[in-house]
C-alpha cells in the first residue's frame, strides 16, 4: 500500500507539468520524487501581496477623483492549523499543493474594534511549514496607522479541504494580539462565507465596541441557522445548532420490533437534543430514519483531531455493531450463562480466542492480544482493580454496603425519614403498598441496639429505594425474553464507625391478571440456605442499582441534562461573551459522544437495551424519572446532598454543610471541588458583572437561560423551582451547577465503571432468573437446594451481555492521551486578563490541594469505606490523571 506523502508525491506528480508551465520560477518548490512533507517552503514574491481596498466615499467627491494619501505599517500573522487525519491522500491534494504554490492558502482579513472600516485590509496566508498534522501559515498586512486594535480576523479557506483553524497571533506595533480560533473551517468550495473569529478579549454585549456589534450578532444568527438557504439534513459546515425530540433511536422501517415511542413532549418528558435534520421514517412519520453514516453535530463539537485518532473511542463507539456480532461469534453459546466462575476468572486470565481477520486489534488495543502472525489474537480483559486488591470482596456485605458511598453510584443512598416504608403508588393498581421490612427484623439484625424512634431521631436508618420507579414496569419487562424484574428496597443500619450494614432486602412483584401481588424480604443469613437465598436478592438489589446508575446517575444526569445548555450557549452567547468562555471548555465534545450514545448504546436493540434490565423501555423509565424528579435547583452537589437527607446546612461546619455519613468518599471529596469551582466562578462572575444591573440587563445572557427554561428543557419549562438570573449570586449558582455536573458528577459516575463493573458479579447489568421462593415448581427447588451456585450464575447476564458489557465499560473508563483535567490550564482568554488569570492560579491551588487530601485519606485507616486491607482507595475526584483506565481524573467537560 501507498502510505500518505507516497500518494500525495503521485498527486503532486501529476500537476507538476502544469504548475511548472504557470508558474516557472516557482516550479523548483515541487520535488516530482519526494516522498516527504514539505518544510520550510519559500514564500513566491507575487505582486497580490496585501489588499486595500478604498471604500468609494473615500475616493469620490463631487465627481471628483480624490487620492488621499492613506499611512501604512506592516503587520505580521501567523497561524497555526491542523489538516485532518489522511485528508493529504484525498483527490484534492494536487490542487491544494497549487494554492500553496501561489501563496494564496488562506485569504484572511481584519477588523478593526475601533472605528467602522473604509478599507478592507486583507491577505493571503502562505503555508510556510507543515510536519502533518501541524501546518503553520504567514502572512503580512499593510494596515493604516489610524486602523485602530484588531477586534476580529475573517477567514475564507482557499484549499479544497477543510482545516482545523488552532489560532493566530498578529505583531503589532503596539504589542501582539491573539485570536484563539480552534475551530474547522470548510473550504470555500463548500462554503464561500468568510468565518469570524474574535479576539481573546472578551466584553458583554453591551460594552462590544461598536464596529464588532454587527458581526456578533452575524455570526448567533449563523449558529441559529438564520441564514440556511438549503433545506433537508444539516451538513456538518453549516454548523447549526437547534433543537429536536429523541425520535430518532427507534428504527421502525428497518424492523417493526425496534419501533420506539417519541422521548420528549407531553407523555415523555425529555431535554433535547441536537436538531439533524434527516428525513421522517416511511412506516412511522413521528421517527427519524436513521440511515447510514454519522449522526450530524456541529463539526466543531466533534472530537479534535489528536482525541479522534490516538484515542480509539470514536472508532470504536461508531464500529461498536459491527464489533459485537464478531465477538458473539467466538462464544461458544452466546444466550448461555458461565458455566462456573473459573470461566468467569478466564476472561481475565486466559481470554477468548479471535480470528486474525476479525481486525479488532487496532480498534480495542488494551484488551486484544496479538499473539503472533500465525496465531488468533486474544479477546483478555485486565484484571479490574476491584479483584486486583481483594478477589472475593465482591461476596461480602461490607463491601456491598461501601459502594453505596464510595463506589459507582454514590446518588442513589438517602436517608429513611417514616416508618414504616410505604409505597406512594395506588394500591388499587400495585398492591399493598405498605413495606414488609419490620421493625422486628431490623431489630434483630442491629441486635437490638435501639428503637425505631431513635434509630430514625439519630439519622441510622439509609435506604436504596427502587421500589416505585421500577414497580409500573415489572410485569412489562418480565414479558420479554431472559428478563426477571423486581422493584426493591434496601434498608441499611448506620454504624457507630460510619460504615453501613445491609440489614434487609425486599423484593415486590405488583398484581396482574394471573396472580396477587408477591413481595418477600430477605436477610443477612445464618445457614446455608438463607445465605443463598440473601445472595441471590443481592444480586437482584445491585442489577437495579446498576440501571438506574446507567440510565439515571450517568447519562440522563450528565450526558443528557447537559445538551440544552450546549445548544442554547451557541445559539444565545457569542463566542466573545464572558460566561460562553467560562463554560465552553465544560462542553467540548459532549454533543459528539451523545450522538455517538444515540447511534450504539440507547438506541433501539443498541448495548443499554441488550444488556441492561430495563430492555426495551430503557429510555422510557429514564424519562420517567426526568419528569418525577429531575429538578435543575438540586443538581448541585450541595442541594443534592440535602434533598437526599445526606446532610444538613451548618453555618460551623466545614463547607457549610453536616454530614449524616461522615466518612463519604464521594461527598468528602465533592465538597472540596465544589467549593474550589463556586469561588472560581464567584471571582469570575464579579469581575465581568461588578453591578447585579448588568446581569439583568445582558440580553445574551437572559435569553440563553430562557432558551435553557423554555425549549432545551422546555418539558419542565413551567417548574417554579427554576432560578432567575436577577444577581450575582444567582448567576453564580447556575454556572457553578453546570460546571459541577459536566466535571465532578460525571468523572464521579463514568471514571470508575469498569474497575467496579469489569468483574460482572459484582455489578450485574440484569438479572436473569426469578428468586427461588416465587412460585417455585419442585424442579427449582430441587436445582437451587442441589446446586444453589448454578442458579446464581443463571441468575447473572449470559456470556453474550456479559462480555459486551464489559468491553463498554473498559472504553468508557478510558481517559484519552488529550483529556484536558479541570484546572490543568487556563483558556487563552482568561490568561488574556491578569484579574481572571489570577483568579484561575487560586483554583488550580485549591485543586492541588484537594489532590493532596484525596492521598492523605485513602492512607486513614480510620476512614474505613476507602481504606483498609484490600480496598479500594476512592480517587475518582482527584482531579488529574494519566491516560487510560486509572479510575481518576476529573476532566472539564463530559467527553466520553
Amino acid at each position: 500500500m501507498f502510505c500518505r506523502e507516497s500518494l500525495s508525491s503521485l498527486q503532486t506528480l501529476s500537476v507538476a507539468k502544469s504548475l511548472s508551465s504557470l508558474f516557472p520560477k516557482q516550479s523548483a518548490l515541487i520535488n516530482p520524487i519526494s516522498t516527504g512533507r514539505r518544510n520550510n517552503l519559500p514564500r513566491p514574491n507575487l505582486r497580490r501581496r496585501c489588499k486595500v481596498t478604498a471604500s468609494r466615499s473615500n475616493v469620490e467627491q463631487e465627481g471628483n477623483i480624490v487620492k488621499e494619501p492613506i499611512q501604512k505599517i506592516k503587520v505580521k500573522g501567523y497561524i497555526t492549523a491542523q489538516e485532518e487525519f489522511l485528508e493529504g491522500i484525498t483527490w484534492s491534494r494536487g490542487l491544494d499543493d497549487i494554492a500553496d504554490i501561489r501563496g494564496r492558502s488562506l485569504l484572511v482579513e481584519l477588523i478593526s474594534a475601533k472605528t467602522d472600516q473604509r478599507i478592507t485590509v486583507e491577505d493571503y496566508a502562505q503555508r510556510v511549514w507543515a510536519e502533518a498534522p501541524d501546518e503553520k501559515y504567514e502572512c503580512e498586512f499593510e494596515m493604516p496607522e489610524d486602523f485602530g486594535p484588531v477586534g476580529a480576523i475573517k477567514v475564507q479557506n482557499q484549499y479544497h479541504r477543510q482545516l482545523f483553524l488552532q489560532g493566530m497571533e498578529l505583531e503589532l506595533p503596539g504589542g501582539s494580539v491573539t485570536f484563539t480560533c480552534e475551530s474547522w473551517v470548510a473550504p470555500k468550495n463548500v462554503d464561500p462565507t468568510k468565518r469570524i473569529f474574535f479576539s481573546n478579549q472578551s466584553y458583554l454585549p453591551s460594552e462590544t465596541p461598536e464596529p464588532l456589534k454587527k458581526y456578533r450578532k452575524e455570526e448567533l444568527e449563523t449558529l441559529q441557522g438564520k441564514n440556511r438557504e438549503q433545506v433537508g439534513e444539516f451538513t456538518k459546515f453549516e454548523r447549526i445548532y437547534d433543537y429536536d425530540v429523541y425520535n430518532d433511536v427507534g428504527d421502525p422501517d428497518n424492523d417493526p420490533e425496534l419501533a420506539r415511542p417519541v422521548i420528549g413532549g407531553l407523555t415523555h418528558p425529555y431535554p433535547r437534543r441536537c436538531k439533524t435534520g434527516r428525513k421522517p421514517c416511511e412506516t412511522d412519520p413521528s421517527s427519524e430514519q436513521r440511515y447510514g453514516g454519522e449522526f450530524y453535530v456541529p463539526r466543531d463539537e466533534e472530537f479534535s483531531t489528536a482525541k479522534g485518532t490516538s484515542f480509539t473511542g470514536k472508532a470504536v463507539l461508531a464500529a461498536l455493531p459491527s464489533v459485537f456480532p464478531q465477538i458473539e461469534s467466538v462464544l461458544l453459546d452466546p444466550q448461555s450463562p458461565f458455566p462456573h466462575f473459573k470461566a468467569i476468572q478466564n476472561l481475565f486470565e486466559e481470554g477468548i480466542q479471535l480470528p486474525k481477520d476479525a481486525g479488532l486489534l487496532p480498534l480495542l488495543p488494551r484488551i486484544i492480544k496479538a499473539l503472533g502472525e500465525a496465531q488468533d489474537d486474544i479477546l483478555q480483559f485486565e484484571a479490574p482493580v476491584l479483584i486486583n486488591r481483594d478477589r472475593f470482596s465482591w461476596l461480602r456485605d461490607d463491601e456491598f454496603a461501601r459502594q453505596t458511598l464510595a463506589g459507582l453510584n454514590p446518588y442513589s443512598i438517602q436517608l429513611v425519614e417514616e416508618w414504616p416504608l410505604k409505597s406512594k403508588l395506588d394500591p388499587a393498581v400495585y398492591g399493598d403498598p405498605t413495606s414488609l421490612i419490620t421493625w422486628e427484623i431490623v431489630e434483630r439484625e442491629v441486635k437490638g441496639n435501639m428503637t425505631v424512634d431513635e434509630a430514625l431521631k439519630n439519622k441510622r436508618l439509609f435506604v436504596l429505594d427502587y421500589h416505585d420507579l421500577l414497580l409500573p414496569y415489572v410485569n412489562k419487562v418480565r414479558e420479554l425474553d431472559n428478563t426477571a424484574l423486581y422493584a426493591s428496597r434496601t434498608l441499611f443500619f448506620l454504624s457507630d464507625d460510619s460504615t453501613l450494614r445491609p440489614v434487609a432486602i425486599e423484593l415486590t412483584c405488583p398484581p396482574n391478571i394471573n396472580k396477587a401481588q408477591w413481595k418477600q424480604v430477605f436477610t443477612p443469613g445464618y445457614d446455608a440456605t438463607s445465605c443463598w437465598l440473601w445472595n441471590l436478592a443481592k444480586t437482584h438489589a445491585i442489577s437495579h442499582d446498576a440501571g438506574y446508575h446507567q440510565l439515571i446517575s450517568h447519562w440522563l444526569r450528565t450526558h443528557c441534562c447537559t445538551e440544552p445548555y450546549i445548544i442554547a450557549a451557541n445559539r444565545q452567547l457569542s463566542a466573545m461573551h464572558p460566561i460562553y468562555r467560562l463554560l465552553h471548555p465544560h462542553f467540548r465534545y459532549t454533543m459528539e459522544i451523545n450522538a455517538r450514545a444515540r447511534q450504539s448504546l440507547v438506541n433501539a436493540g443498541g448495548i443499554i437495551e441488550t444488556c441492561f434490565w430495563p430492555g426495551k423501555y430503557s429510555l422510557e423509565l429514564s424519562s420517567a424519572v426526568y419528569g418525577k424528579l429531575w429538578r435543575f435547583d438540586k443538581e448541585g452537589l450541595p442541594a443534592d446532598l440535602i434533598g437526599r437527607g445526606l446532610a444538613e446546612e451548618d453555618e460551623t461546619a466545614e463547607h457549610g454543610l453536616r454530614l449524616r455519613i461522615p466518612d463519604y468518599p464521594f461527598a468528602n471529596d465533592g465538597l472540596i471541588l465544589w467549593d474550589a469551582l463556586k469561588e472560581w466562578v464567584t471571582d469570575y462572575v464579579k469581575h465581568y458583572y461588578p453591578d447585579d444591573k448588568l446581569i439583568t440587563s445582558d440580553e445574551e445572557l437572559q435569553e440563553w437561560w430562557k432558551e435553557v427554561r423554555t425549549i432545551g428543557h422546555g418539558d419542565k419549562k413551567d417548574e417554579p423551582w427554576w432560578p432567575v438570573l436577577k444577581t450575582q449570586d444567582d448567576l453564580i449558582g447556575v454556572v457553578t451547577t453546570i460546571a459541577w455536573v459536566t466535571s465532578g458528577h460525571h468523572a464521579a459516575v463514568n471514571f470508575g465503571q469498569y474497575g467496579y463493573g469489569g468483574y460482572f458479579p459484582n455489578r450485574p447489568t440484569t438479572t436473569r432468573r426469578r428468586m427461588p421462593t416465587e412460585d417455585p415448581t419442585d424442579e427449582d427447588l430441587k436445582e437451587f437446594y442441589e446446586s444453589p451456585e448454578k442458579v446464581l450464575l443463571k441468575t447473572y447476564p449470559s456470556q453474550k451481555q456479559a462480555t459486551l458489557v464489559m468491553v463498554t465499560l473498559d472504553l468508557l473508563s478510558t481517559h484519552s492521551p488529550d483529556e484536558e483535567y479541570i484546572g490543568e490550564q487556563p483558556e487563552a482568554s482568561w490568561a488574556n486578563d491578569p484579574v481572571i488569570n489570577a483568579a484561575f492560579e487560586k483554583f488550580k491551588g485549591k485543586l492541588q490541594y484537594l489532590e493532596g487530601v484525596i492521598d492523605e485519606r485513602n492512607v486513614n485507616i480510620t476512614l474505613k469505606n476507602r481504606a483498609g486491607a484490600g480496598v479500594v482507595k476512592y480517587e475518582l475526584l482527584k482531579p488529574l490523571s494519566e491516560h487510560g483506565v486509572t479510575g481518576m481524573g476529573v476532566p472539564y467537560s463530559i467527553s466520553i
